[in-house]
């Protein structure tokens, strides 16, 4: 973490002026999520979130480590069951829905610390997340009947074209564990594409990467958005964030302290005391 983002000073609750909500010019949203909640005993980990999210746009979530972040994540793709409060997804309630089933509604994501099935290989890792999606039989598999053949060169001929879409550039054989960290973070979103997504979460993809794989994150990012695909990233490098975000929510002790442009964020006096440490009024 940078010395930005440990220079961190405790906050009031942001009241409904100080929170940014942009309308989207009447377009619906994809994704809405309305006053969540999320407590682990006496610990308020998300505390009345709202915001919404659009097809082709990209949001930016920021804030130290522990404002919520990922908590809130993990209720949106069902890890977590909210205390209280919904979400809505293409119009449908998911807030006691199962991982998988999220999935097929059409949302992707990734993780803070890649997850990969190391010992299977890169194409396979990609051919996991299509599986939702296949129509296939226990006497299909069993037997290798033509139609099973079939649909898995369809699949690998798929996983094959989100790698190339995703800048892989290394052997599809090789295993998973093989690969340095760069090429996992690539993998990990490939195989979440695979899942033919309408909305796709990213939890810190910039982690670990140098700045030439950084750059590359970005233009894959606006590639992906520019495929009509929501994108709402959880990310610690500011730099990154300002360059590539639509939008930016601020979370501080899970609550949601602002919801606008970089330029209106970067400018936001709560924000600049809360996550600079600069004093309020001061240049950024």
């Amino acid at each position: 973490m940078s010395a930005e983002e440990t220079s961190v000073a405790a906050v009031g609750p942001a009241t409904a002026a100080d929170v940014h909500r942009p309308q989207m010019d009447g377009r619906t949203p994809l994704l809405s999520v309305r006053d969540l909640r999320l407590r682990f005993g006496g610990v308020k980990a998300v505390d009345g979130l709202t915001f919404d999210a659009y097809p082709g746009e990209i949001i930016s979530v920021i804030g130290p480590n522990g404002a919520g972040k990922t908590s809130a994540f993990n209720c949106i793709t069902g890890f977590y069951r909210p205390t209280s409060g919904d979400i809505l997804f293409d119009g449908e309630s998911i807030i006691r829905k199962l991982p998988s089933s999220i999935v097929k509604l059409g949302m992707g994501r990734t993780f803070q610390n890649v997850r990969m099935f190391r010992e299977m290989t890169v194409v396979d890792n990609v051919k996991t997340a299509m599986h939702a999606r296949i129509s296939q039989n226990v006497f299909d598999a069993i037997l290798h009947t033509p139609r099973y053949r079939r649909v898995e060169r369809q699949c690998v001929e798929d996983a094959r074209g989100w790698l190339d879409f995703v800048g892989y550039s290394l052997d599809e054989d090789l295993l998973a564990s093989q690969l340095p960290y760069g090429e996992q973070r690539r993998v990990e979103i490939a195989r979440a594409l695979a899942s033919q997504p309408k909305m796709l979460l990213l939890d810190e993809p910039a982690a670990g990467l140098n700045h030439s794989e950084k750059q590359d994150l970005i233009a894959l990012i606006r590639r992906i958005r520019d495929m009509g695909i929501g994108v709402v990233l959880i990310e610690h490098d500011m730099g990154l964030v300002m360059n590539i975000s639509e939008r930016v929510i601020v979370l501080n002790f899970g609550r949601e302290i602002a919801d606008g442009t970089p330029d209106e964020v970067r400018r936001n006096p709560q924000v600049i005391e809360a996550y600079l440490g600069a004093e309020e009024g001061e240049e950024s």
